[in-house]
């Protein structure tokens, strides 16, 4: 099973693509699409849409994963947020890829073991999890932890 993490933001989206078997998960890629912050909205989106339809053309994945939106203090900040969320979930979509959803807490909690971890935990266990992967920042690991955590709790679900 190829499962495709995906971590979304208009500024820079996160994605991890891993494959696994059973309870055994491998590193496959990872990378970060940012987007030109002085480019009308209308662009960023579709820079950052077909940036992941190429991902995913790339690497073929069985199904994708992304974190549920959160609200921030800053509507502006959520509605960005919300507007990048739906270029990836658009990505998928067009190609019919199934994408699960989880709680930002649930995906810490599945790689750490508590779902109040912080950035620097998740980046610790990710180098347990998957050594030898080269991660190509932040974004990136975030991404992978949604994919590893998505390959846990979907397996455990059935």
């Amino acid at each position: 099973m190829i499962i495709l993490g995906l971590d979304p933001s208009l500024s820079c989206t996160g994605w991890g693509v891993i494959r696994a078997e059973g309870s055994r998960i491998a590193h496959v890629a990872n990378g970060q699409v940012p987007t030109d912050a002085k480019a009308p909205m209308a662009e960023r989106l579709a820079a950052l849409q077909a940036a992941l339809a190429e991902v995913i053309a790339t690497h073929r994945p069985d199904r994708a994963a992304v974190e549920e939106v959160f609200v921030n203090k800053n509507p502006q900040s959520t509605l960005k947020l919300a507007q990048a969320r739906g270029a990836v979930l658009a990505a998928c979509g067009a190609v019919g890829l199934a994408v699960n959803e989880h709680a930002t807490r649930l995906v810490k909690k599945a790689v750490v073991g508590t779902g109040g971890a912080e950035k620097a935990q998740v980046q610790a266990m990710l180098k347990v999890l998957l050594p030898g992967a080269v991660i190509g920042g932040a974004d990136a690991a975030d991404a992978l932890a949604v994919a590893i955590a998505d390959a846990h709790l979907v397996t455990r679900i059935r």
